[in-house]
């Protein structure tokens, strides 16, 4: 048991940390404020103020009872009891936020945001146990959505998505319609997450069909570093593609991809070399599988001379499961772009549009011959090019070999 403390007299803004956790202690194992008070030598309105983070009440005529057991936080990303003590001894203190959550470890918008949310509404005074009650409160899930809680957004958005608005554009005209009623504001993100997670009745579930996927479920996303590999074989990244290609100062680097007809059953491969744009097509009369483009690939590169089979760069589309038997067949490493990247084969992407001249989208591929391509590929080839300082592609090709020879 604790003694009396001899000295009485005021100790100012002295941190009595021992004393109070000692009093905290008593109190918990059931001891009385006032005797808890005595026992450590502090004045009952400290105990008060310890205890409940404000003013004594008794003045009030309010009886003062012990706060409910707090759960532990659930994780290290929650603010504890102890942590809200040593913010509202700071602030007391004069000190600034910023030195408050170097103290506790913490980011500086956490305690921003946390003096924010749970000080009181009325002096706005930092209270710590009156603050970890409001977050406790705050805290439990699920909780009711906004869409759920009223029913006059809830008929908006199902109006404007019976009208096949999208939830951004829902979103967004909500707040320009309605400025001044922010119950009618919710974010894209909300309605979405209305719509698929079902089971708590907030939208019809057939409202989710009105969006432009048509999806009824959502479709999750993997982290990059969490994609399984494309390809049974590694792949080269463009990453480790030779400086040669990249500056387009050698000939023989190629860029690929495929042109889809009409219903993606019909297919056009295209190559374009990179230093002088000469353009290939490859014939794929039925399929556009890994098997029939590598065999495609094989039977148009091995009309070209050794000097321009250095590299070829693709997507990684499914058509290039069979990269390394090409590269086995041609002695050509396929380096392939990274995801989303078709900027990365710029020449292609730009050629690609060329060729829509000559095969629409839409259209049915498959009925174009292999001496058809050839004759799209020649007038391509046969095209001034700015880029080139208005040579042709065939031209700047045979100039190029024959320095090279």
């Amino acid at each position: 048991m604790f003694g009396i403390r001899g000295d009485r007299s005021p100790q100012g803004r002295k941190k009595l940390v021992a004393e109070r956790q000692q009093y905290l202690d008593l109190v918990a194992k059931g001891v009385g404020t006032a005797q808890a008070c005595r026992i450590v030598g502090i004045h009952r309105r400290t105990g008060h103020r310890w205890r409940y983070g404000r003013p004594s009440q008794a003045k009030a005529g309010r009886k003062a009872t012990l706060p409910p057991a707090r759960p532990a936080p659930s994780s290290d990303r929650l603010l504890t009891i102890d942590e809200r003590i040593v913010i509202a001894d700071g602030l007391r203190a004069g000190r600034s936020q910023r030195s408050v959550a170097a103290e506790l470890g913490r980011s500086p918008s956490t305690i921003s945001r946390e003096i924010k949310n749970n000080a009181h509404p009325g002096s706005g005074d930092y209270r710590p146990h009156a603050a970890h009650d409001l977050a406790a409160a705050r805290r439990p899930r699920p909780k009711l959505r906004k869409i759920t809680a009223c029913p006059g957004l809830r008929g908006l958005v199902q109006g404007m998505l019976d009208d096949r608005f999208s939830p951004e554009q829902i979103s967004r005209r909500l707040r320009r319609d309605h400025p001044d009623r922010p119950e009618l504001h919710v974010t894209h993100e909300t309605i979405y997450q209305t719509l698929y997670l079902q089971g708590r009745g907030e939208l019809r579930r057939e409202l989710a069909r009105a969006l432009r996927t048509g999806r009824t479920v959502r479709k999750p996303h993997r982290a990059p570093d969490q994609r399984r590999p494309r390809f049974t074989h590694p792949m080269i990244m463009i990453s480790e593609r030779p400086a040669e290609a990249e500056d387009r100062a050698v000939p023989g680097h190629w860029e690929g991809d495929l042109i889809i007809g009409g219903g993606g059953t019909s297919a056009i491969g295209t190559l374009v070399e990179r230093a002088t744009r000469f353009v290939l097509l490859v014939h794929l009369p039925a399929r556009h599988d890994a098997e029939t483009v590598r065999d495609g690939l094989i039977r148009t590169i091995g009309t070209l001379p050794e000097l321009l089979r250095q590299s070829l760069t693709w997507d990684q589309g499914s058509e290039m499961g069979r990269h390394h038997e090409f590269s086995i067949a041609t002695g050509m490493p396929v380096y392939f772009c990274d995801p989303h990247s078709p900027w990365q084969r710029g020449s292609n992407e730009n050629t690609n549009g060329l060729l829509r001249q000559y095969f629409p989208k839409g259209s049915d591929l498959s009925v174009h011959s292999a001496d058809e391509l050839t004759a799209v590929a020649a007038q391509l080839n046969r095209r001034p090019r700015k880029t080139l300082g208005w040579d042709t592609p065939a031209e700047r090709l045979t100039k190029l070999l024959a320095e090279a020879s």
